[in-house]
């Protein structure tokens, strides 16, 4: 049975929002198990890491979403985020580049509030109204299911989705032209 990454991190979360509910006294120790579980389980996978060929463990990972997380989650991934954020974005150029766009890679900060990916968009992508359609698309997939750790995809150019935008001019039909009124059905001259 083929489980994908995000769905399985959702299932342990949704289980333990559950669970705590239900014995929010017994929350520490559910923590502590959840802790132990994963431990024991990141040690098993260092060690079948430890005895597969390091050309192996690439293709595992990039083959298989749910193998790359935990390898991430347990430091284990044979290559390094910016190894694998590049290789994402050389992933969705053939798609940019056919609309003859590209895409930069500004770098790679970690903040506050996580690991953050900063990007420019490039030919027709720059300043194309699809562009933000393009970004929370094809590429931010593409980064987020090669480096989960990512928490943020920043964009020049492209406003944060989170910002509120400014409600749009209503424009209203004038009812009054050149100091008279415009009967209902006629127009203007």
């Amino acid at each position: 049975m083929a489980v994908e990454a995000a769905s399985a991190g959702q299932r342990v979360g949704d289980l333990l929002d559950r669970l705590s509910g239900r014995w929010p006294d017994a929350m520490d120790d559910l923590g502590d198990l959840v802790r132990a579980l994963s431990q024991m389980y990141g040690e098993t996978l260092a060690r079948l890491v430890g005895v597969l060929p390091a050309q192996e463990v690439r293709r595992l990972a990039r083959d298989d979403e749910l193998l790359a997380g935990l390898l991430v989650l347990h430091d284990l991934h044979p290559d390094d985020l910016g190894s694998r954020v590049a290789a994402a974005l050389d992933a969705v150029r053939p798609v940019l580049g056919a609309h003859a766009g590209d895409v930069e890679l500004l770098g790679i900060d970690e903040d506050a509030d996580g690991v953050v990916v900063r990007l420019r968009l490039a030919g027709s992508c720059d300043g194309c109204p699809s562009s933000t359609v393009t970004v929370r698309g094809a590429i931010e997939r593409a980064l987020f299911s090669a480096a989960p750790e990512i928490t943020r995809v920043a964009v020049d150019g492209i406003r944060d989705p989170a910002v509120a935008e400014p409600p749009l001019l209503q424009i209203q039909p004038r009812h009054e032209y050149a100091g008279s009124a415009c009967p209902a059905g006629e127009a203007a001259s």
